[in-house]
């Protein structure tokens, strides 16, 4: 027999057994969060020889349910919807968000099968840097630039890899900014050594995306110049500076491949789980180190430095009062060195030199999102002299010197530069 008691606050569902001369209390249990604290209370009722177990609260179930659930993950898809339902962004930018993960999933799949597939190498072409484009870099940004133009709703692409910003005509419904570095480290391909993406995605812009079919642009202006026009006001609105930024992020593939992002609420890790194929919440509110003792530059270019950074970097070799200097750590890629640094804390820097008089790093889709993401972190970005997140870009391929990692590491660096 299975009979149901109601209170105005609580509902229990019990069961009595015929066979005993006691009644006896199945293992399920309803309680609304109205019930009050009281009903924890034993209940009895001592006509039918009933016995009621005693009811937690709704927090008390919920935490009952949490350490149950042994297998529950959290995938970065479902977690982007959480973030959606609360507000945080909204339905474009989860697609957005969605379309990357998607692009550097493929891009992990072409880097672990670069030697069998024939991916590695020189492409044989230079880009807009004057840099040797590997085979990778070119298949990269293509992956990247088609999982951003499919989406529909990526208004703007910037690339490393590509002279100008693109304007998406595929886009039907939103207009988002994303640029990116579709394979950071490239050179590292051949060596099978961490390499990685990066992005950052600015708000929309109606102003770039002038239809240039529109009747009465088409009498007044020319096609070629209304053309050349919408160009200039792509760039101009691509160059913003990382203050703008919405969300920025990298992948980084290596032993594991790993998606960091921050939608200005902090910074999270998801690792890719090969058995799912899905990215696995696997860090949250990752905050770097105040201090640390890593440092990673690339000391090949020390006599290109000027005497400041010189007499920082002797000194951080220096074992002082306690005997342990720094550690030296430099991979060569951006993505792997920042990773290291965001936790473990300590300091990653390229500064400019006599060759290269403002670094070699780009500012728009290299420098303001990895800062956007220590910044969030806890951390500090700078190029030595101001933070890297309050320049404003003059041109989409921009170079800065960028000093990033542990707050004080950082502000310790410029008191040197100073």
């Amino acid at each position: 027999m299975v009979a149901l008691i109601s209170t105005s606050t609580c509902q229990l569902l019990y069961s009595s057994s015929s066979t005993t001369s006691t009644t006896r209390l199945l293992p399920l249990r309803l309680c609304f969060s109205s019930c009050p604290a009281t009903a924890t209370a034993a209940t009895r009722r001592h006509g039918g020889g009933v016995r009621c177990a005693a009811v937690g609260t709704a927090a008390e179930a919920a935490e009952t349910t949490k350490k149950n659930s042994r297998y529950e993950i959290q995938t970065l898809t479902g977690w982007l919807l959480k973030q959606e339902q609360a507000g945080v962004i909204d339905a474009e930018l989860t697609i957005v968000l969605s379309s990357i993960s998607l692009a550097c999933k493929q891009i992990a799949s072409l880097v672990q099968r670069a030697s069998i597939s024939n991916l590695t190498g020189v492409q044989g072409a230079v880009n807009v840097q004057g840099e040797d484009q590997k085979k990778l870099d070119v298949v990269s940004n293509e992956v990247f630039s088609n999982c951003l133009k499919s989406s529909g709703r990526t208004g703007i692409i910037a690339s490393e890899e590509e002279d100008v910003p693109v304007a998406v005509e595929e886009s039907y419904s939103g207009n988002y900014i994303v640029v990116f570095d579709p394979l950071d480290g490239s050179s590292n391909i051949d060596a099978a050594v961490s390499t990685g993406s990066i992005f950052g995605i600015y708000s929309p812009n109606d102003e770039c995306l002038a239809d240039v079919d529109d009747e009465n642009a088409t009498v007044i202006v020319p096609l070629a110049p209304l053309l050349q026009q919408k160009q200039e006001r792509c760039v101009v609105n691509v160059c913003q500076p990382g203050n703008n930024l919405l969300a920025a992020g990298y992948c980084m593939y290596s032993s594991s491949v790993i998606f960091v992002l921050s939608i200005g609420k902090g910074v999270f890790a998801f690792t890719l789980d090969p058995m799912y194929g899905e990215f696995v919440l696997t860090q949250e509110n990752i905050q770097i180190p105040k201090s640390g003792k890593i440092y990673a530059f690339n000391e090949g270019n020390y006599q290109l430095w000027d005497d400041k950074l010189k007499k920082y970097i002797d000194d951080l070799k220096d074992p002082g009062p306690s005997g342990k200097p720094y550690s030296a750590r430099y991979i060569g890629s951006l993505v792997g060195d920042f990773h290291r640094t965001l936790l473990y804390g300590g300091i990653y820097g390229y500064p400019r030199d006599k060759k290269s008089k403002n670094g070699k790093l780009r500012l728009l889709y290299e420098c303001a999102p990895m800062s956007y993401l220590v910044e969030q972190a806890g951390g500090k970005g700078s190029d030595g002299h101001q933070r890297i997140l309050d320049i404003e870009p003059v041109e989409i391929h921009q170079r800065v010197p960028l000093y990033i990692g542990s707050t004080e590491e950082v502000e310790k660096l410029e008191k040197y530069l100073a």
